[in-house]
């Protein structure tokens, strides 16, 4: 009985999983002729409302799939006091493609830097530009959309690693944040993601099943005054982000993570 229960288990998840990816998909490419309509016919300002919105309406719908599964779980009630804090950057650490989706899932107003070639994705591009998403190049134009988009009391989410975590607890960050807030003179609220999966990490197939059921939290960390010296407070984050993911590692204390790392020579 044990063996024809972890057979039917196992045949379980593989239907999450691939039911899950195919549901995100469905839900984006729904939402891309809309966004592409709309995105001559609306105003900058009521675009952007629409587009953000239904951005963190579709995420939310997303995780709530997953977690009516119950082979995955996500505790992100931490972010919820943030939606009507003054404009921040936004700057979690980056385990998984999922993050983004966590965050933007709690948060109505929020602009995400994003890769080049994202912005011209096909399930996501439309949405993207609709709720006037921020390419990452060049730097000298991402940094005054940025900084316009503060003047709406917008949110900007964006990873100070730049990509996904390869080195543990987290790899060197980019400057690009500290720039932004140094010109915007925006706070900087520091994210934590805690995972005990290595799902969806840099290099994972994307149709590769993980062990479930996967668990993630996400806590609100120290929120950095804008600064008035980059290198310095780029040193002051980096040291910030290796501290505390590691003291906070006991959450889930077999991070798949710390077990790459060890892996790697």
């Amino acid at each position: 009985m044990r063996a024809a229960w972890r057979v039917l288990l196992n045949g379980y998840e593989y239907l999450v999983l691939y039911l899950g990816l195919a549901w995100l998909g469905i839900l984006c490419l729904a939402w891309t002729p809309v966004a592409m309509i709309s995105y001559p016919l609306l105003s900058e300002r009521r675009g952007r409302a629409l587009g953000r919105f239904t951005i963190m309406a579709v995420f939310q719908i997303y995780l709530a799939s997953l977690s009516a599964s119950r082979r995955f779980s996500f505790d992100l009630d931490a972010l919820d006091v943030l939606r009507d804090a003054p404009p921040l950057i936004l700057a979690p650490n980056h385990p998984s493609l999922l993050d983004a989706v966590m965050v933007i899932s709690r948060l109505p107003n929020v602009a995400c830097v994003l890769k080049a070639d994202l912005m011209n994705n096909i399930f996501l591009g439309a949405g993207a530009r609709l709720a006037r998403y921020i390419r990452n190049e060049p730097v000298r134009r991402m940094v005054q959309l940025a900084i316009h988009d503060f003047d709406c009391g917008s949110h900007l989410l964006l990873f100070p690693e730049g990509t996904r975590t390869t080195s543990s607890p987290v790899n060197p960050l980019k400057g690009s944040i500290g720039l932004i807030a140094h010109k915007a003179q925006v706070p900087v609220q520091t994210i934590l993601i805690e995972t005990d999966s290595e799902y969806l990490s840099k290099g994972w197939p994307l149709f590769r099943k993980p062990p479930m059921p996967i668990h993630y939290r996400v806590r609100l960390g120290r929120r950095f005054d804008p600064p008035q010296h980059t290198q310095r407070f780029m040193s002051e984050l980096e040291h910030y982000f290796a501290h505390e993911l590691v003291q906070g590692s006991a959450f889930y204390p077999s991070n798949a993570l710390s077990a790459q790392a060890k892996r790697t020579p």
